[in-house]
């Protein structure tokens, strides 16, 4: 077991404040609204308040609203970026972090206002500057959206 994998989870780990400070995005993109428990190298559960005024329901669709399923998988990796950033003490000026693949994503229910959704990530593979993360989106216990996917991070200036 790695050191990382020794260290205690942290409960009530980010708020909204601290995941503007690491993450760039802003509404309407910003799809995560806290994390709540961190395990350090090993995992991370954030959550997000699905409402009626999120600004993609009126096209998507306008009889019957459902989330887009890209914004599933973007919650995901959202998600991820503020675990790794927070764990790893990764540099925030000057630096992003940017999809590389996304693969077995799966939509198995659909994401409807009301909903709150428990994003929980982990890390499949570590090789900074590059990570593989398995996530899923889950909803009332049942999972709405799953999916392997890998980031990196890089200077800003080379994007």
């Amino acid at each position: 077991m790695s050191a990382a994998q020794d260290m205690e989870p942290i409960d009530g780990a980010i708020d909204i404040n601290e995941l503007m400070d690491i993450l760039p995005h802003r509404y309407p993109m910003l799809m995560v609204d806290r994390l709540v428990e961190i395990k350090p190298g090993v995992s991370a559960v954030g959550i997000k308040n699905v409402t009626i005024n999120e600004p993609f329901f009126p096209g998507h669709f306008p009889e019957k609203p459902v989330m887009p399923g890209v914004l599933l998988i973007e919650s995901m990796a959202q998600t991820a970026a503020a675990f790794v950033s927070k764990t790893e003490n990764l540099p925030r000026d000057g630096h992003i972090v940017l999809f590389m693949s996304i693969d077995k994503a799966r939509f198995r229910r659909p994401v409807v206002p009301g909903d709150q959704l428990r994003i929980e990530v982990s890390i499949a593979q570590a090789r900074p500057p590059v990570w593989k993360f398995a996530g899923r989106v889950v909803v009332d216990g049942a999972v709405a959206a799953d999916a392997q996917y890998a980031a990196m991070l890089i200077d800003a200036k080379d994007a």
